[in-house]
């Protein structure tokens, strides 16, 4: 520590009479001391006040500057070295050495410009603020024949990817290009590794996206998967995983993925279904998932389900009943679900037999698959009144609704299951399978969706609350009674937040249920008639008018 001491002091002074070569050798007494203690060194270098002299030894045309910069990097190792490296001024005259044509001095200004920047988003923006993006994209198209460089500036995009400032900057440059070009280069899992970690944060953009998809990068990823697919060894399974992943992310783009559908009649569309069928788990997962992302639009949706795609997914489906591989499953089921949203395509949907594969997976306990098997069932009834009353009338799926509308630790299955509930009333429009839902427990549930603070889920519980009434009041009015609906009812009445269809379907329902005694009676106990005269003086024409209809009627029968 003398020995450092002293060169410190050197340095000092060298550095004010610039005596290059005293100053040479003042670096490396600094560089050895910081091999054999990092942390001691830092801390004495940072106590004899040094730092502030480095930014005018950051000289371009120096021949010192790769020291400097390596003595930067080292010190910045260290937590505590990086704000006062910051403070001293460094980073402005470290990004300005980016543009040197010097192979070691850039490599040397990367990694002290990483080491202090390291796990400081508000640092790391500064950089992007500064434009060392673009920098060091030109850089890696420069120098993509020296590795130490290039992991460099891997690197460093990794880092600087993860902020959502960066995306734009970029989008602005020929960083998809560069990244393919580099990966098709790679032979080594290693290099492989480190252009994935950098494309998978940058391809959450969609620009980005479109311009990976222009550069070749889906080739590159389906070469990889051919490559692995049968591999065995944990790099092949590791890079099977993150080829096809980032395969999925590139179709969630609109643009990217209806480039690659090309209208069903794509290339790579058509080796993404032959995913499938296949044995490994990974590529079904990965072949259902891309088919959920393709299935995001009507058009596609019609010429998928025309050309067999949902035999294909029900085969798999099929496969994965015993298997039960959830991730699978619940890959499977979303694209089944977005299949299923187009009204053309459900009769066909349903004669291919998906409900009852769908009804397969009642007995899951995971609650993914059952969200999504709810959100199936729910698509495919929606208009198809034959299909809702066989289901509605299945005492096992209404008993395991009734179940899963009490999921409380699963907010999204308790909804579902509202939502299927109400639908399978509301399209079927039938005595049976209203009875079904009563003799199974559901009144309640439906009653306590129409307080929903989501107002289509609201909306959907009072339609489906009025057809009962309409089909089976007798049969209802025992769990009308006990669920408290004339009260909910006159709380969404009064409530002024309450939207205009709320109100309406709420005075549909009181007229429905005044043909029940006790229910007639809680009517007038709570005195709904000054609460709807109120409404006649509504804004909207169709509350206004039905408020009028309904006072005549709590009239006529006060």
């Amino acid at each position: 520590m003398d020995n450092l001491s002293e060169a410190l002091e050197n340095l000092k002074l060298a550095s004010t009479n610039s005596a290059a070569d005293s100053v040479e050798s003042c670096l490396d007494c600094l560089l050895k001391a910081l091999a054999n203690n990092n942390t001691e060194a830092s801390m004495k270098i940072q106590e004899m006040g040094v730092l502030p002299l480095l930014p005018t030894l950051l000289n371009p045309l120096s021949s010192c500057t790769t020291k400097v910069a390596n003595i930067i990097a080292e010190l910045a190792k260290n937590e505590f070295m990086r704000s006062p490296c910051v403070e001293a001024g460094l980073i402005t005259p470290l990004i300005q050495l980016l543009n040197s044509t010097d192979q070691e001095v850039l490599l040397q200004t990367g990694r002290a410009l990483g080491n202090i920047c390291y796990d400081s988003h508000s640092l790391q923006a500064q950089l992007i603020n500064m434009g060392v993006i673009p920098t060091l994209v030109k850089l890696l198209g420069i120098h993509s024949h020296n590795t130490a460089l290039t992991e460099m500036c891997l690197i460093a995009f990794g880092n600087l990817a993860e902020l959502e400032s960066s995306k734009e900057q970029f989008a602005s440059t020929n960083i998809a290009e560069e990244l393919v070009r580099l990966f098709q280069k790679q032979t080594e899992h290693e290099k492989k590794e480190m252009i994935f970690e950098v494309l998978a944060p940058l391809a959450e953009n969609d620009m980005i996206k479109l311009q990976l998809v222009d550069a070749g990068l889906v080739e590159c990823l389906l070469e990889v998967v051919a490559q692995t697919v049968d591999g065995e060894r944990e790099e092949d399974i590791a890079q099977l995983k993150t080829a096809s992943d980032l395969m999925v992310l590139l179709l969630l783009g609109d643009e990217s993925m209806q480039k690659l559908f090309e209208g069903g009649k794509g290339s790579v569309f058509q080796r993404v279904l032959s995913w499938i069928p296949s044995h490994n788990h990974q590529l079904q997962l990965a072949g259902a998932l891309a088919i959920a992302n393709f299935a995001r639009n009507d058009g596609n949706c019609i010429h998928m389900v025309d050309t067999g795609i949902v035999e294909k997914l029900l085969e798999l489906l099929d496969r994965h009943v015993e298997e039960g591989n959830v991730t699978v499953q619940h890959a499977a089921l979303s694209a089944l679900r977005n299949l299923a949203i187009p009204v053309v395509n459900k009769s066909k949907m349903l004669s291919a037999g998906v409900a009852d594969v769908v009804l397969k997976f009642l007995q899951s306990e995971m609650p993914p698959v059952q969200f999504k098997l709810l959100g199936t069932l729910r698509m495919l009834i929606d208009t198809q009144a034959e299909a809702a009353d066989q289901l509605g009338t299945n005492g096992k799926l209404v008993e395991r609704l009734v179940e899963w509308c009490e999921a409380k630790d699963h907010a999204g299955v308790m909804g579902e299951s509202n939502r299927l509930l109400s639908a399978l009333i509301r399209h079927s429009k039938s005595k049976e399978v209203v009875r079904t839902v009563i003799q199974g427990g559901g009144m309640k549930h439906l009653v306590t969706m129409a307080t929903s603070e989501h107002m289509i889920m609201q909306n959907e519980a009072l339609v489906a609350l009025g057809l009962i009434a309409g089909l089976d009041l007798v049969a209802a009015e025992k769990d009308f009674v006990g669920a408290s609906l004339v009260s909910v009812l006159h709380r969404l009445l009064s409530d002024e937040r309450s939207a205009p269809e709320i109100k309406y379907n709420s005075m549909i329902l009181i007229c429905a249920v005044m043909g029940s005694e006790p229910l007639h009676k809680e009517v007038q106990s709570l005195a709904f008639i000054d609460v709807v005269s109120k409404l006649r003086a509504h804004e909207n024409k169709t509350v206004s008018h039905q408020a009028s209809l309904t006072e005549q009627r709590l009239t006529a029968q006060s």
